[in-house]
């Protein structure tokens, strides 16, 4: 086991790409309302925001980089300081045909090449962009499964590493972190590896205790890792994770409540996970810290 952290940073994730619209009006859909809930976030303490777009008309994920490009512009214009922190999952989603037909694949399969997933890295070049380690069946009740087969993780981790930026590699079940390791053998992710262990999302990790520790013990020896779980479990993993020797998640992405029956903003989750860890004696560091800590490059 590691060490309990004596410091933590909070990643605060804003939107997300799920139907969490149609249960919270707080989740915000376009680009003005993604940017104000982001710098929301950062004055209440979070040191990064990992940042999905959505179709404004609709509500739904997307991943048209003119989209990042008017979100990350705001948060950037503001006088606010945060690390930015851009998702690159949209893109890999496989919804496979009944049982008895699975394909052709059906509405809602998104499979795209490796430079256009980049697309939007390429251009805006945030500190930290996410990059899923893995595939696996994604949520109960429907045929999709998250595609990330090896070839293409290597592929995204090369790109994004020639482009000067950090990865985030988000770890979803214990064999993630088999792939994590040759990756880091093979030079396409520097050291420290920065890793978020996501847990509790059907069909991948449970969030049980014995769970996300044995994936602790599995870590690299100087890995930086957060750690959080959806739902209810979200603030009580806010307080588990420096516990575990990490860092905090939370946000709207992963969970829309503050309480039972309360909806939550961004800003008031990551104020109550602050208010965790400090209660706990655990200093919650800034964006400045936090980059020197990881070893960032910012680009803007």
């Amino acid at each position: 086991m590691r060490p309990f952290s004596t410091a933590t940073f909070i990643t605060c994730a804003v939107t997300g790409s799920g139907d969490s619209t149609g249960v919270s009006d707080k989740v915000p859909v376009t680009p003005e309302q993604i940017a104000a809930s982001a710098i929301e976030a950062a004055q209440a303490g979070a040191a990064i925001v990992h940042i999905h777009v959505r179709d404004p008309e609709t509500g739904k994920g997307a991943r048209a980089p003119h989209l990042y490009r008017e979100v990350v512009e705001r948060i950037r214009a503001s006088s606010v300081d945060v690390i930015l922190n851009l998702t690159t999952g949209m893109g890999g989603d496989l919804v496979l045909g009944a049982a008895d037909s699975p394909l052709p694949p059906v509405v809602g399969t998104d499979m795209a090449p490796v430079a256009e997933r980049l697309e939007h890295i390429a251009e805006l070049r945030p500190e930290i962009c996410t990059l899923d380690a893995g595939t696996m069946n994604f949520a109960a009740g429907g045929e999709y499964i998250m595609v990330n087969t090896p070839g293409m993780v290597r592929a995204m981790a090369r790109g994004i590493k020639d482009l000067g930026v950090r990865p985030e590699m988000e770890i979803f079940d214990t064999g993630d972190l088999v792939l994590v390791k040759e990756l880091i053998g093979e030079g396409l992710i520097d050291s420290p590896a920065m890793l978020q262990l996501c847990m509790g999302i059907p069909y991948g990790a449970p969030n049980d205790l014995g769970t996300v520790t044995a994936l602790v013990n599995q870590l690299p020896d100087d890995a930086i890792f957060s750690a959080f779980s959806i739902g209810r479990f979200q603030l009580p993993y806010a307080a588990l994770a420096p516990l575990l020797g990490g860092n905090i998640r939370v946000g709207l992405e992963d969970n829309v409540y503050l309480s039972r029956g309360e909806l939550a903003s961004n800003g008031q989750l990551v104020d109550r996970a602050r208010t965790l860890a400090e209660a706990m004696n655990v200093r919650v560091m800034g964006p400045a810290e936090v980059r020197e800590t990881l070893g960032l490059v910012r680009h803007a």
